[in-house]
Parts: C-alpha cells; structure tokens; sequence
C-alpha cells in the first residue's frame, strides 16, 4: 500500500470516527472467517459498520490532533489485529451485541474504546454494554414525565369525589332522619 492509498484510507476512517457515536475496538485473533461474518451480520441490523484498523493508519488518522489527545494515545498504544465497530446508531445496542459475542466468542477481546472523542476502556463499554435500549430509556422518561400530571389530576379530581360523597351522605341522612 503506497502512501496516498494510505492517506485516502486515513482520511475515509477519519470520517467514520467523526460520524460514529462511538468506535468500538476489539482484538479478533483467532476469530474464524464464519464467526467475524456472524458478528458483522450482527451488528449490521443496529446500523454498525465493522472494519479492521491498519495500525500505522490508525496512527496517520490522529497525527494531525483533530481527533484530540485522547484518541491520538488510544491509537498510538493500538498493537496487534484490531476491529473497530462504528456505531452511527444506539450505541449501547452495538456495545451489547459486542460485549455478548465477545462472552460467547474468547477470540474476540475487547480494548479501550472511543465514546465521541473520549477514550473509554474496556469497564466503560461493558457498563454501556449494561445500559437498557434507547426505547426503554425514553419509555421511563415519559413515565417519569407524566407523573406529576397524573398525581395532579388524582387530587383534582378527588375534591368533587369528595364533595359528592359528602353530599350522598347528606341525602341518606335526610332520607332516613332515624339513622
């Protein structure tokens, strides 16, 4: 690979790093053809692109410090065969598929990640891994959300019950004076 086929795919991972909500690496030594094909097809439906990471790429990516300082020392202490997972979508439904293969799979092994440009370490993607989906999270929020109005509508709404229990209670006494 000449240099400007190297540039060309610098500045194609430097997009892809930019686009993701978080760039997930993991060591695939030892991972056979069919299992990286199971995990790409995986990760695929979450809106994940899987690509291998060429260390001295890795390395021309960060070299300009756009990426900032903590992505140029992640990339710098990147050795070895690397898969990055580029999540565009949930990231913590690409974190959880990862995290779930890598259990199932011992060849794959997860390393310090990137969430946006932080570095995050191998602790940090499996407490994302951890979290609930996008939708549960938004169905506490409006859960949470909604409860004010509805205590708020449970005492309005108890003053006129009240009222006309008190009234019934009148009718039944006028009604029946004895009682």
């Amino acid at each position: 690979m000449n240099r400007t086929d190297k540039a060309e795919l610098a500045s194609a991972l430097k997009d892809k790093f930019s686009k993701a909500q978080v760039a997930i690496f993991a060591d695939y030594k030892g991972l056979t053809a069919a299992q990286a094909d199971d995990l790409r097809r995986a990760l695929r439906t979450h809106k994940v692109e899987v690509k291998v990471l060429k260390n001295n790429v890795a390395r021309l990516i960060t070299k300009e410090g756009e990426m900032g300082d903590e992505a140029k020392g992640l990339m710098d202490s990147v050795v070895g065969p690397t898969l990055v997972a580029f999540a565009y979508g949930d990231p913590a439904a690409a974190a959880k598929v990862i995290h779930k293969f890598a259990q199932d799979n011992e060849a794959l092994k997860l390393k310090d990640s990137l969430m946006g440009r932080k570095r995050s370490d191998v602790s940090g993607v499996e407490e994302l891994a951890k979290l609930p989906s996008k939708e549960v999270l938004l169905a506490k929020l409006l859960g949470t959300l909604n409860a004010p109005i509805t205590n708020f509508a449970g005492v309005l709404a108890a003053v006129p019950r009240s009222f006309v229990t008190v009234l019934s209670a009148i009718e039944k006494k006028k009604a029946n004076p004895q009682g």
